[in-house]
């Protein structure tokens, strides 16, 4: 069955056009939405440096990757952020440094801390312990790196494996060519190894035809959602599948071609620039960068409803959004990224409890 397309358009208002288009206004969502209070929202940490990653230790405190210091900050509520590591070998860069990160999902037992990061040659993926970031290991090299389209998103799917969001590196061909790292959503176990099941034999590749992909999530019946950074007409949310391809460069946004998946939202990078992603409750949170605000979307089924906005334009640029272990949701700004306009305690890291019952 064909994805619906929902279409965030600033001027206009609510409607279901003759070609069952939905084209949603950017509004504010309830005070309650996906479950979470955003009437009362928590500064949870200040004076951080271009947050970009964040993942949660079994004991609740968050680790966040700086992009541009190559550090990994230990975040608990009531507490100043603890610098914890500082990654060696990161050569940050216009969109490039220590990127995404992600905590093994057995880590009392292994310990292991996975980055992305843009080295001297390319982005790639390494694990390591806390107490020794210098005896990383790399498990997944030979991303393309550029100043831009550096993708950088890792997360742990619900079937233990890693997932690696990556961009074209400023090359668009790259999305579409299967030699390539670059346009990619990777899947690769823990140890790097490339599982039997990938749909291209031997290839981490799980899907292609993307431009810039920096946000991952999960619903709770396993279905995996990406943000895509579009050009100068559309940005997408996409429910990806194994081995299709999402179009870039030939098409941006919804496309007629056949061969090419289409997006479930698409909305224009003024509104939007997404990165971060999460899921819980029957909704999607897409974090917004030039669109400085919180997107959020229902998703059932892996239907989306109407996106509506939180945040618009309240703390700026928006990088990270992550669920945390206290059920609340966690939001990082970028306004130290050299885009933004920083304000007093930029950046932060925004809690926003769960709604009373």
């Amino acid at each position: 069955m064909p994805k619906r397309l929902f279409v965030a358009l600033a001027t206009a208002l609510s409607a279901v056009t003759a070609a069952g288009v939905v084209v949603a206004r950017p509004g504010t969502a309830n005070a309650a939405t996906g479950g979470f209070d955003f009437a009362h929202p928590q500064v949870v940490a200040t004076g951080l440096r271009a947050p970009w990653g964040m993942a949660f230790l079994p004991d609740g405190s968050a680790l966040v990757s700086q992009r541009d210091t190559a550090d990994i900050m230990r975040v608990r509520r009531g507490s100043a952020p603890v610098k914890v590591a500082t990654v060696p070998n990161v050569s940050p860069g216009g969109e490039g440094g220590l990127l995404g990160i992600a905590v093994s999902p057995v880590y009392a037992l292994d310990q292991w801390v996975y980055a992305y990061y843009t080295s001297a040659s390319d982005n790639r993926v390494v694990r390591f312990r806390l107490s020794s970031p210098q005896a990383q290991q790399p498990i997944l090299t030979g991303i393309p790196r550029a100043q831009t389209h550096n993708g950088g998103r890792i997360a742990f799917g619900p079937d233990g494996r890693l997932y690696v969001g990556t961009g074209d590196a400023g090359n668009s061909a790259n999305a579409q060519n299967p030699n390539s790292l670059g346009g990619k959503i990777l899947r690769i176990r823990p140890d790097g190894t490339v599982p039997v099941d990938n749909p291209f034999a031997g290839s981490p590749v799980y899907s292609y035809g993307h431009r810039n992909v920096q946000g991952l999530a999960w619903d709770e019946s396993g279905r995996l959602y990406a943000t895509e950074f579009g050009q100068n007409t559309w940005d997408e949310l996409n429910r990806i599948l194994p081995g299709r391809n999402y179009g870039w460069p030939i098409c941006e946004g919804v496309c007629s071609d056949p061969r090419f998946t289409n997006p479930l939202v698409v909305w224009s990078p003024a509104e939007a620039s997404p990165s971060g992603l999460a899921y819980a409750k029957g909704t999607l949170f897409a974090a917004a960068l030039r669109g400085t605000r919180l997107w959020t979307v229902p998703i059932s089924g892996g239907t989306p409803g109407t996106p509506a906005a939180e945040f618009q334009g309240t703390y700026g640029r928006l990088r990270a959004v992550a669920v945390g272990p206290d059920c609340s949701l966690w939001v990082a700004t970028s306004n130290r990224d050299g885009r933004g306009t920083p304000a007093d305690g930029d950046d932060r890291i925004i809690r926003v409890p769960p709604a009373a019952r």
